[in-house]
């Protein structure tokens, strides 16, 4: 009765699409005060003073949080954060006040009311700006921030906030054999998550000292460490709750206003509090997507083979770290992209700028690291006379090939390139060289590939209780977040495949709480069916054991002798002589009214193991247990007249090691495409003066409906070893060489260099003519 491969609809549908489904603000009262921020308008400013009187006078105005109302400093990898700007602002949308007030009307115009004196300060918004000596010093005390991991290295009296180098192999042998050699920079800029659900977050503490946190968050269990780090409350007396979130990108993953309303409650004798931002505070004050600058070198011989690599990424993260130092130690890691290139040097840096700090979004840098990677190998293959798909396939990283940090590849470990390669070039019916199908219409396809490896840290955690109930069902709880990844639904049909059941046999506690759900890391870097999975098979043999034991009790028999299958134990001799799991859950009760066994409650944990920390000097070092590896396409025709464009087919093919849903994986990339194509063709932030103006979704453009292609997606199985049912991360991959894929087509297309994004009709325009006139 296998329920693997099977097309199964996710288990939050119903809900869903009926509008039953709650999210954090379906959860109010009348008990709840409502909070507001005041926000910095200028990037980088000492603050002189703040008058609160005006904002405390109006009518509802319970109070009015300062900087100086919390001095703890916050942060997942560096402590650098303020809850509230204290002395310096250090970008625009800061916030530098909070007011609670009885009502939301009262509390947005107290806000408003705040009033701040500024001494402006230097500014830097370029990140290779702000990586040279000379620029404006953002964090002056950078080397006195405390630390919560041991793998951040923020260089004092710089705006370097970390830096990872990869060396590997013998870079004087590889120019030596290089023929060809092809150099690029590229400049990409920040972008929003833009979720449909606005990030917000609710905080009551009880008589009893007890903090309540409700939150659209896709780290609960993150949640729970940074309030006790920071309010130096007992980790036991934080209860976090994540019902439905409404998409989350990595955007939900940081904790920010989850401190705040901690705070005012705290400040309020324990009152409810709920606060709540605008789309325009989404967008400005709360952490971003990454800007990048890159340098890509690259030296092959004559045919095509890459002799060696040297590669500088520097990440914009924005005024604070968040988790960007692991998104450069994450660049680092996969800077080579899936190809074997022995001869390799790598710096990968996470800097400051007077920008909105950055965060995780959907790849983890990988989209940016690709982009630039992918744009140059194209170039190379036009340089070489290549087929650009070709010269991927020849240097696609096979097993016995070794990573960047020099971990040995294998097909377990990496999967199939090749193989993505030759299904891609069938389905798209490929070709390098673009038509001209009519007067000024020129239509061409551009390819790229990608890998991706997720990089937590080395000791995260997953776990899975099971309980029971009296029809013979199960229920299933871990600290996976539902955020429209269905990576819940995904663990049921595990689960209800190892139990020999059907996976409507198995209920899913969709919503999260920390006190009552087992922990799991981070619903990030879609290692949810490795890490919760691995933590939910070890729960189903948990189970199976404890059914095979009440049932050799109540056959009176060896456990041996026992086996499972399609909701039954039965003797493995006399398959006829069995017993429904219903009857053996609670212990069994004998025709003489005697009873044997126990009541049936699984449980199964997982830790990272057998990785390691990279080498200070050369990056040598195991990161993550495996890398997920695909090929994309978009084909596209271009108007020539006008430098406009339509986007007609986006294909991936992916190496998922199994297919454990089809339709729902399928969804997740062709999703994942859709983001790619949108943040390649308009999305981006655009700053003036280090103020964005683009802070609305008038003004930030998003693709929509009617405006997409033909997606498709197609799967390589080749199993992961160590995986359940020897599936891959595979949720956030769909996006990652989209970018580059559009920008390949776009240049073969108009015969231009394209070195940033968006590729919009003005940017094609003005490059073809050499710059603005």
């Amino acid at each position: 009765m296998t329920q693997i491969g099977l097309d199964l609809h996710r288990k939050e549908a119903g809900q869903k699409v009926s509008g039953e489904a709650k999210y954090t603000d379906d959860f109010t009262s009348a008990n709840f005060l409502h909070a507001r921020m005041a926000v910095s308008p200028y990037p980088h400013a000492r603050i002189l003073s703040i008058c609160t009187q005006e904002a405390l006078a109006v009518k509802g105005v319970k109070l009015v949080l300062t900087g100086k109302d919390h001095q703890a400093l916050s942060g997942p990898l560096i402590c650098d954060r303020p809850l509230l700007a204290q002395d310096t602002v250090r970008y625009a949308g800061e916030p530098v006040a909070l007011v609670v007030a009885q009502d939301e009307a009262a509390a947005i115009v107290a806000a408003e009311k705040i009033q701040v004196n500024y001494e402006i300060l230097p500014a830097v918004f370029d990140p290779y700006i702000s990586f040279m000596s000379g620029s404006p010093i953002i964090h002056t005390g950078l080397s006195l921030y405390t630390h919560t991991v041991d793998d951040v290295y923020p260089q004092n009296n710089s705006n370097i906030c970390s830096h990872y180098p990869i060396r590997k192999g013998d870079m004087t042998f590889g120019w030596q054999n290089s023929v060809y050699l092809i150099e690029r920079e590229y400049k990409l800029p920040s972008s929003g998550h833009i979720a449909m659900e606005l990030r917000t977050a609710q905080a009551q503490i009880l008589h009893d000292g007890t903090v309540n946190i409700t939150t659209s968050s896709q780290s609960p269990y993150e949640v729970v460490k940074q309030i006790s780090a920071c309010f130096g409350i007992p980790a036991g007396k934080i209860r976090v709750r994540v019902p439905f979130v409404g998409g989350g990108f990595g955007g939900k993953a940081p904790v920010m206003l989850e401190l705040l309303a901690c705070l005012a409650s705290q400040q309020l004798a324990g009152r409810a509090v709920r606060l709540v931002i605008t789309r325009s505070q989404d967008m400005i004050t709360l952490p971003s997507r990454i800007g990048l600058w890159a340098k890509i070198k690259l030296g092959t011989d004559k045919n095509g083979l890459i002799q060696a690599a040297d590669l500088q990424y520097i990440i914009d993260n924005g005024a604070y770290a968040d988790i960007s130092p692991y998104m450069a130690k994450a660049v680092a890691v996969d800077c080579s992209g899936p190809y074997n290139i022995e001869n390799l040097t790598c710096d990968a840096y996470s800097v400051y700028t007077n920008r909105t700090y950055a965060t995780s979004f959907r790849s983890y840098a990988h989209e940016s690291l690709t982009f630039c990677l992918e744009r140059a190998i194209d170039e190379l293959a036009y340089k070489l006379n290549i087929d650009p798909l070709e010269l991927r396939y020849i240097n696609a990283i096979c097993p016995g090939n070794q990573t960047p940090t020099q971990v040995i590849s294998s097909y377990s470990n990496v999967g199939n390139l090749r193989a993505c390669i030759n299904e891609l070039k069938t389905l798209s019916k490929w070709s390098s060289v673009p038509n001209k199908c009519a007067d000024h219409i020129i239509r061409a396809q551009g390819c790229a590939c990608f890998w991706k490896s997720p990089t937590p840290p080395l000791d995260a955690v997953s776990g899975a209780i099971v309980t029971v109930n009296s029809d013979g069902t199960f229920n299933l709880s871990t600290g996976a977040v539902e955020m429209g990844s269905g990576g819940q639904s995904l663990l049921a049909q595990m689960f209800a495949d190892r139990l020999g059941i059907t996976t409507d046999q198995v209920h899913v506690d969709l919503a999260v709480d920390t006190r009552l759900n087992p922990e799991h890391y981070k619903t990030v870097a879609s290692f949810t069916t490795y890490m919760a999975g691995r933590a939910v098979m070890r729960a189903a043999d948990d189970v199976i054991a404890q059914i095979k034991f009440n049932a050799s009790l109540a056959f009176n028999c060896a456990l041996e002798d026992i086996e499972i299958g399609g909701g039954c134990a039965y003797l493995r001799q006399e398959p006829a002589r069995y017993l429904l799991y219903k009857d053996l859950l609670a212990g069994y009760s004998t025709p003489d009214s005697g009873s044997v066994g126990e009541p049936v409650i699984g449980s199964g944990g997982f830790m990272l193991k057998g990785l390691s920390a990279l080498d200070r000097k050369t990056g040598k070092g195991k990161s993550a247990p495996s890398w997920t590896v695909g090929a994309q396409i978009v084909e596209i025709e271009l108007d020539t007249r006008y430098c406009s464009y339509k986007i007609l087919k986006a294909i991936t093919v992916m190496d998922i090691g199994k297919v454990l849903n089809s339709a729902e994986q399928q969804g997740l990339v062709k999703g994942g495409m859709a983001m790619g194509l949108s943040i390649a063709s308009r999305e981006s932030f655009a700053y003036e003066n280090g103020l964005l103006k683009t802070p609305s979704l008038r003004t930030y453009k998003l693709m929509h409906y009617g405006q997409h292609p033909e997606y498709k997606a197609s799967f390589i199985e080749t199993p992961q070893d160590d995986a359940p049912y020897g599936a891959r991360p595979m949720s956030e991959h769909g996006i990652i060489g989209i970018p580059a894929a559009l920008a390949n087509a776009l240049s073969s297309a108009a015969g231009i260099v394209i070195d940033t994004l968006p590729v919009t009709p003005e940017l094609l325009w003005q490059t073809r003519n050499g710059g603005m006139k």
